[in-house]
């Protein structure tokens, strides 16, 4: 079809499906602000670099997974494709749960690393046994799923999938967090995520038996007998980067959250809001690059560059104005934003200033976005290893440190920012280098 109609085919039901996640986020923000209880909105702050770990496995085994199964699609090998599903299903379940069971083991010194003291401790600890000992597989295992099915171009089901669970959490977060229902406060926020990520499993499993025959994605441990070494490694080639990104997002959120601890809970529980709005943005910049990423794979496979080329700048040529008329917006209205989750004065002031600070580097994250993204499609993980250290190791972490001197609590509000300008300008190098490298490659090759 042509290539406006294949990137909104494949983009817009991911970009929906994303902002509906992030709406459920929000809403554990915005019940447990509807408290008015910095310690409350703390907690759920503080949790937040555990979850994002998750993303760790999410990328290892759905990022990976989806790239070789859309490159095997596009080759033809599709006895391949039911492989690389099964190693990336079993993988994940593997890996969540001994992540599960670490965190458990190990749960004091954890919530001390990141950030929570006497004050925010009992909170934090509530909510992260819900969010992350109980539900650590269910919450990979429905975001791994999902990657599966979109990988067949089936992004609709894909999202349905997704946001099953996010409106269910939706629905819960009230009745579990609030006074006048159960009133459990910041563990209602993490029990109301737990169950609606086990009926996002519900769907795909579902899906899956009904679609059985007509589906190249599997679940069967049985297929692991027939893993071979270009399947483990390229999997893991595209997925351990990807995994490093994210457990460097982690280091770094870990960082912030403990320097922004230094200034009280109204300052965390600031960070925390402006964090969860800036995520609305920066999910429909993800939601768009990994929806094109199975068109830009099963292109690239096939040998058709030029579609592929084409995709990919039709998507920036979407993307950047939404981003841009994103930010103004956002630079415009952030103490009106921040006021929709909570009263205090005190948030209400930290938080407006933070915003403003992450919101100038949007456009910035969609370029950076959407050239990971090609990189992943590519099968290039060296390329997305070398962006996720440049950014982290790099530039945002020693700049948290730099910024919190020169200008305290503020300055780490544009540590992000800093970053993504840096990075575009490398992003644009990087993805002319691989227009040029494919230019003469026809579809005949």
């Amino acid at each position: 079809m042509p290539i406006p109609n294949a990137v909104a085919k494949l983009s817009i039901p991911m970009v929906i499906s994303s902002l509906v996640t992030v709406i459920y986020n929000l809403a554990d923000t915005y019940f447990v602000g509807m408290l008015n209880n910095p310690i409350q909105n703390a907690a759920v702050t503080l949790v937040y670099p555990v979850m994002l770990a998750f993303n760790t496995v999410n990328n290892l085994f759905g990022v990976g997974t989806s790239s070789m199964m859309s490159r095997k699609l596009g080759a033809g090998e599709y006895d391949k494709v039911k492989t690389s599903s099964s190693f990336g299903f079993w993988g994940a379940i593997m890996c969540s749960t001994f992540l599960a069971l670490i965190c458990t083991v190990f749960k004091n010194p954890l919530l001390h690393l990141l950030g929570a003291d006497t004050e925010t401790i009992t909170a934090t600890s509530n909510y992260m046994f819900w969010t992350v000992n109980c539900g650590a597989v269910p919450a990979i295992l429905n975001v791994v799923m999902a990657y599966m099915v979109r990988s067949e171009g089936a992004a609709l089901h894909a999202s349905i999938g997704t946001m099953s669970g996010c409106i269910l959490n939706i629905i819960l977060d009230p009745l579990f967090i609030l006074p006048e229902f159960l009133n459990m406060g910041a563990a209602g926020a993490g029990l109301a995520t737990f169950l609606s990520n086990c009926v996002a499993c519900l769907y795909f499993f579902s899906l899956n038996i009904i679609k059985k025959n007509h589906t190249y994605v599997c679940f069967k441990i049985s297929q692991l007998k027939y893993v071979t070494k270009d399947i483990s490694l390229g999997i893991l080639a595209v997925g351990i980067p990807a995994s490093i990104q994210n457990f460097l997002n982690v280091t770094g959120t870990t960082i912030l959250n403990n320097f922004t601890a230094f200034y009280g809970a109204s300052a965390v529980a600031a960070m925390g809001i402006s964090h969860k709005l800036f995520m609305i943005p920066s999910q429909i910049a993800l939601g768009f690059s990994q929806g094109v990423m199975p068109l830009v794979s099963y292109n690239f496979a096939s040998g058709n560059r030029n579609r592929m080329k084409n995709a990919i700048t039709f998507a920036f040529k979407i993307m950047v104005p939404i981003m841009l008329t994103i930010t103004l917006g956002y630079y415009a209205g952030s103490k009106q934003l921040i006021q929709l989750f909570i009263r205090n004065e005190e948030i209400i002031s930290y938080g407006t200033i933070f915003l403003r600070r992450m919101c100038i580097g949007m456009i910035f994250l969609t370029t950076d976005f959407m050239v990971i993204g090609v990189f992943q499609s590519l099968g290039l993980g060296k390329n997305a290893l070398i962006f996720a250290i440049l950014r982290k190791i790099i530039l945002e972490i020693p700049l948290l440190f730099i910024l919190n001197h020169f200008q305290p609590l503020y300055g780490l509000a544009s540590a992000q920012s800093i970053t993504e300008m840096v990075l575009a300008t490398v992003a644009v190098i990087m993805l002319l280098k691989i227009f040029k490298q494919n230019q003469n490659v026809s579809r005949e090759t």
